[in-house]
């Protein structure tokens, strides 16, 4: 089976979102970056967080608007959520509990990468021990507020070895893989 993977874009101060979840700030950074559609060929499946699903959307107002990566990718996605929506979603398995939709994401992905979307739901994974990797886009700015990459306090550290650090001209791309 295929690796977890945390894949995100943050602030240089450490945020994903800004204040309430705002994810307008990122659309002036998504810009060409060659590692873009070399990670998202490598995707096979999304574990996404019920705030990230249903959250602000980068794309919003365009015809990229609610798809993942901007309509850049395509494949099954299982959201983690006490509260699926009544009116199924094309594409969208809603799963109640962690351990579940580990292994439905895992399986749905085969040899390729679960890529984990939403600060929440990796904490989660982080905590159960299933994050292999994390890919973070280093954006060139200071938001100052908002949801945190990481945020555990009271929690054990995690330690990470640096696999691949890369300059693309809107950010800056840091690959980790986690030591268990």
């Amino acid at each position: 089976m295929g690796k977890m993977l945390y894949g995100v874009t943050m602030s240089l101060d450490g945020y994903i979102a800004g204040p309430g979840g705002d994810m307008s700030w990122l659309t002036e950074y998504l810009g060409p970056d060659p590692l873009v559609p070399e990670i998202i060929s490598q995707i096979g499946a999304l574990l996404i967080g019920n705030r990230t699903f249903r959250g602000d959307d980068p794309h919003q107002g365009t015809d990229q608007e609610g798809k993942p990566f901007g309509g850049g990718w395509d494949g099954p996605q299982f959201v983690l959520t006490h509260q699926p929506p009544t009116t199924p979603v094309p594409g969208v398995t809603f799963v109640h509990d962690l351990d579940t939709a580990v292994t439905a994401a895992k399986t749905a992905a085969g040899d390729k990468y679960v890529n984990i979307l939403g600060a929440d739901t990796a904490r989660q994974c982080f905590e159960a021990g299933v994050v292999d990797e994390v890919l973070t886009f280093i954006a060139p700015v200071l938001l100052g507020d908002g949801v945190r990459l990481f945020d555990h306090p009271g929690g054990a550290s995690i330690k990470l070895e640096r696999v691949r650090v890369e300059q693309a001209p809107l950010a800056t791309n840091i690959w980790l893989r986690v030591l268990k």
